[in-house]
This record gives structure tokens, sequence and C-alpha cells, in this order.
């Protein structure tokens, strides 16, 4: 923005109650005409005096309501550009007969190299470990995340705290930083800007990093406990690596009691790096979710159809429903009047989340 003369301003849960309000200020004067921010944008005194266009990164991260948030901060409706990785099975669903113009990536930035990805068991751990041990000595670095944070009684699983006594044991030469949700921010920060610069070889996290972190120099993702991590975020963090020009690799342990699901997950990730791929997995495994509500998975309640085998069916369909609403937008004529009693009775006392992407 330098040079362009547009104020631009940010605001996270941290940002301070002073220049909050004077941000709150600006944002309904329009003296601010860019806003950066995190969830805190969707807190109730963020209003805009004139929203146009409304921009949501790393979209899966973020709920139907919250979304729908936007549409009520400003007189027009905005322009909606929602972007991620991994497309969540909601999202595919309304590609195939919802309301979303998709543009679809599927290429490497020049210079990257496919991740190799490859699932090993417990006993393996060992030689990973010696692995990630050749690949530090060529001056990269490693990531190592968990599923959890405290150990769990109940879950047989390895945790954090426990992995990171173990790798420093391991590793007694080398720097390693820990990161999860529970530390101070300052702690927190302190730790990733150590793993950034390069003073701390190996970052052990929870999927805290699953999103926004960038250090070119890592090529490893370890994932313990895989099989506890859904499809979005095993993409999620594997994208940490491969930012850079050297060959990267992602290992996911697992025990060898899997459940069918748990191994279709991991095949899937062995085979492709295509985030639209895993989302058809993904779809296939949880469902799309509710089309008209706010949950984000699980099975329509079709009568025929089924979401993840009839593609081209419901696709046909959605065509259909477009030239009939081109035609008749009200469904007024008596050719729809059947239709029109028929989603009037569905759609009572409903709201419509359907175009909140």
């Amino acid at each position: 923005t330098q040079g362009m003369g547009i104020q631009v301003s940010i605001l996270t849960g941290s940002t301070k109650t002073s220049v909050r309000n004077q941000l709150y200020e600006d944002l309904q004067t329009g003296a601010t005409r860019v806003l950066i921010g995190t969830h805190a944008v969707f807190e109730d005194r963020v209003k805009f005096k004139n929203l146009a266009v409304a921009i949501v990164d790393e979209q899966h991260r973020f709920g139907v309501a919250q979304r729908s948030k936007l549409w009520k901060k400003s007189r027009i409706t905005p322009h909606i550009l929602v972007m991620t990785a991994t497309p969540i099975p909601r999202t595919l669903a309304m590609t195939l007969y919802g309301d979303l113009d998709v543009s679809i990536i599927d290429e490497l930035p020049p210079g990257r190299k496919p991740i190799k990805t490859y699932h090993v068991y417990d006993k393996d751990r060992i030689k990973c470990y010696e692995f990630i041990r050749s690949v530090i000595e060529k001056g990269q670095q490693v990531y190592i995340v968990y599923p959890l944070i405290e150990e769990s009684e109940t879950m047989d699983y390895r945790d954090l705290e426990r992995g990171y006594l173990s790798v420093k044991a391991f590793f007694p030469n080398y720097s390693v930083a820990k990161v999860h949700g529970k530390m101070p921010p300052h702690e927190k920060d302190e730790q990733m800007q150590e793993f950034i610069e390069g003073s701390a070889v190996i970052l052990m996290a929870t999927t805290v990093i699953e999103v926004g972190v960038n250090v070119p120099n890592a090529t490893v993702m370890l994932l313990e406990s895989a099989d506890r991590f859904g499809l979005s975020q095993l993409h999620q963090l594997r994208g940490r690596v491969g930012r850079g020009g050297e060959a990267s690799y992602c290992f996911m342990i697992t025990s060898y009691q899997l459940s069918k699901e748990a191994r279709i997950r991991m095949k899937t990730m062995r085979r492709t790096n295509d985030g639209f791929e895993i989302a058809d997995v993904d779809l296939d495994l949880r469902g799309p979710g509710d089309l008209q509500g706010t949950r984000q998975s699980g099975m329509l309640n079709l009568k025929i159809a089924d979401i993840s085998k009839d593609a081209a069916l419901l696709s046909s369909a959605r065509e259909d429903a477009l030239q009939i609403i081109d035609r008749d937008p009200e469904l007024s004529s008596e050719e729809y009047a059947g239709l029109k009693k028929n989603l009037d009775r569905e759609m009572y006392g409903k709201m419509d989340w359907g175009k909140i992407s």
C-alpha cells in the first residue's frame, strides 16, 4: 500500500482497546479502506460504511454462521471470495449445485517439488528420527506435530509433552522449539521466531501451525498419531513443507490398529497431493453437510441421489435449476406452481444459509 494513499488497518483479538475504538470509527466513516483481521472482524461492533468485497482466507477455519455476519456489516451485500487449499465437503457439494463460481489452481509454484508422503508404524519411529538427523545435518529444518497437548488416560496415542522430552533426548545437540495453543502468546511467538530464524531446527507443535506458517527451509513433516487427524488437517499440515526448492517429506506415524476409514485417509494422502481429490474422498467419508443449514459434515437427507456417487446427475440438475430461475425467478407461472409450493413448504421458517459459501 506504500505510495497508494490507502489507509489499511489490522484487527486481532489482541488489538488494544484504544486502537479498537479508533478503528471502529474509521471503518464507519470510511477512513479505513482495507481491514485485515482474524475472527475479531466478525464482532458486532465492526461495522463498515460501504463494504464491497470480503475475502476469507483459509475458509475451512471459519463457521457458516461466522461468515454470514459479513452480510450485516454494510448497507449493500458484498462480493465474497473464499480461499482454501482443502475444500471441505460442504464447499465441494456447493460447487455442484450451489451459488459458488470456482477457480482452481492445480499446479505448484515454479521451483517447488511434490512432497513425498509415507505411512509408517510406531516401530519405525527411530528410523524416522535417523532420517530427520540426516536432514538437519544438511542444514534443513523439521516439524513434528501431535494431536494432543497433555496425556489422556482414555487415549493410547502419544502427546506433545511426552514427545518433546523424548525428542530432546534423541537430539541433545540440537535446539528444539515447542508450540501449542495453551501457551502464553508472547512465549508462543518467541518459540516460533526461533524456528523461523533457524536457531531451532525442530519445531514440535499441535495443529496451531496448520495454517499461516511459512518456513521454506523446513523439509520434513512428521505427524504423530496421524490417524487422529482428518484429511483436511493432514493435507494442510503436509503443506507446511515443500515451500522451498529442496525435496520434502511427510511421515505419518500410526499404530497397526487402524479403522477402515483411517486406512483410507492414510492411503489417500500417500496417493495424491491434490486438494480437490482429497476433498472428494473426504466427501465420501464424511458427507457434505446441510447445504441450507450450518452443519458442515454428515449425509444429506436425499431420498434418491447419493452426493458422492451421482456428481454428474446433480450437476445436470443444477443446470436445469439455473435455467428455470433465468426463465421465471419468482416461479410465478402455472408451470412451476407445484415446484414453488414444495419449496415454500420446505423452506418455511428456515434461514437460507446457502449463499454463505
